[in-house]
C-alpha cells in the first residue's frame, strides 16, 4: 500500500470515528447549558443547618452555567430569614429559581413573591398557605420522634441532639458525616415554629418538589399532602431528610428542570 493510499485511509478512519463519537454525545452533554443561561439558583437551608448543606448540589448546578448563591439565615425568625433571602434575590441579575430546605420551605413561601423569582423548588420542605405556621401543619397529627429529641437554650434557641441527627435527620449519610451534620449545626429560635407566613408566594408561583420517601422529620404524608396543596411537580427520591446531601444528583436535577422552565 503506498504512502498516499495509506493517508487517505487513515483520515477516513479517523473522521469515521469523529462521526461515531457525536452520534452518540448525549444532546445534554453536547449543550450543557441550553436554556439556562442567565439564570440564577438562590438556595435556602433549614433549621439545624447552613449554606454548606448545599454543597454536594452547588457544583452540579454551577456545571450547567447556572449562578448559585447560598443564603445564610440567622434562624432567629421567618420576617428575618426572608428579608436575608430577599436581599439575596435582589442581588441576582435575571430570573431567579428559589429552593428551600425544610424550615427554608417556609421562608422560601415569604420571600418568592419578589418578581425575579420564576420557580420555587420545595426539597423536603414546609410549604404553609397565607396566614399558617409550622405548626398549624403539624396539628391533629402524631408528633415526631425527633421533637422529643429538641434542646433548648437559655435564649430560646432549639438544637437536635447527635442521637436524632443520626437515627432521624441524616440516617443515611455515612456516619462520620452525620456527626459533622450535627456538629456544624445551626440553632433555631424555638418562635420559628410560630411564625405565619403572610402571603404564600406558591400561588403564584410555579413549583417543584422534592419528596423525602424516608424522611423522619417531616412525615412523607405530609410532604405529600402539602406538594398537591401548591400544586407542584413532584420528585420523589429515596431519602432521609437531607436529600441534598444523600442524593445531591436527584435534586441538582429537580432544580435543573425547574430552571429550565422558568420564564
Amino acid at each position: 500500500m503506498n504512502t498516499l493510499l495509506k493517508k487517505c485511509l487513515a483520515a477516513t478512519l479517523m473522521m469515521g470515528g469523529l462521526v461515531s463519537q457525536a452520534a452518540f454525545t448525549p444532546a445534554s452533554a453536547a449543550a450543557p447549558n441550553d436554556g439556562l443561561k442567565g439564570k440564577n439558583v438562590v438556595l435556602v437551608h433549614g433549621a439545624f443547618a447552613d449554606g454548606s448543606g448545599w454543597n454536594k448540589v452547588i457544583p452540579l448546578l454551577e456545571a450547567k452555567g447556572l449562578h448559585v448563591v447560598a443564603v445564610q439565615n440567622s434562624l432567629k425568625s421567618l420576617d428575618d430569614d426572608a428579608a436575608a433571602t430577599q436581599r439575596v434575590i435582589e442581588q441576582q441579575n435575571g430570573p431567579v429559581v428559589l429552593v428551600g430546605h425544610s424550615w427554608g420551605g417556609a421562608v422560601i413561601s415569604q420571600a418568592g413573591n419578589n418578581d425575579k423569582v420564576k420557580a420555587l423548588v420545595y426539597v423536603a420542605a414546609f410549604a404553609p398557605d397565607n396566614g399558617q405556621s409550622i405548626n398549624d401543619l403539624f396539628k391533629g397529627k402524631p408528633a415526631p420522634a425527633w421533637m422529643a429529641a429538641l434542646q433548648k437554650d437559655s435564649a430560646g434557641y432549639l438544637t437536635l441532639s447527635t442521637d436524632a441527627i443520626m437515627k432521624d435527620f441524616a440516617q443515611d449519610l455515612p456516619p462520620a458525616e452525620a456527626r459533622v451534620v450535627a456538629a456544624t449545626q445551626g440553632p433555631w429560635f424555638a418562635g420559628c415554629a410560630d411564625d405565619k407566613v403572610a402571603t404564600a408566594a406558591w400561588h403564584s408561583k410555579p413549583s417543584w418538589y422534592v419528596m423525602a420517601q424516608k424522611d423522619r422529620m417531616i412525615p412523607p404524608p405530609l410532604q405529600a399532602a402539602m406538594a398537591q396543596q401548591i400544586g407542584a411537580t413532584v420528585v420523589k427520591v429515596n431519602t432521609s431528610h437531607v436529600a441534598m446531601m444523600s442524593q445531591p444528583t436527584e435534586v441538582a436535577a429537580a432544580i435543573i428542570t425547574a430552571a429550565r422552565a422558568a420564564k
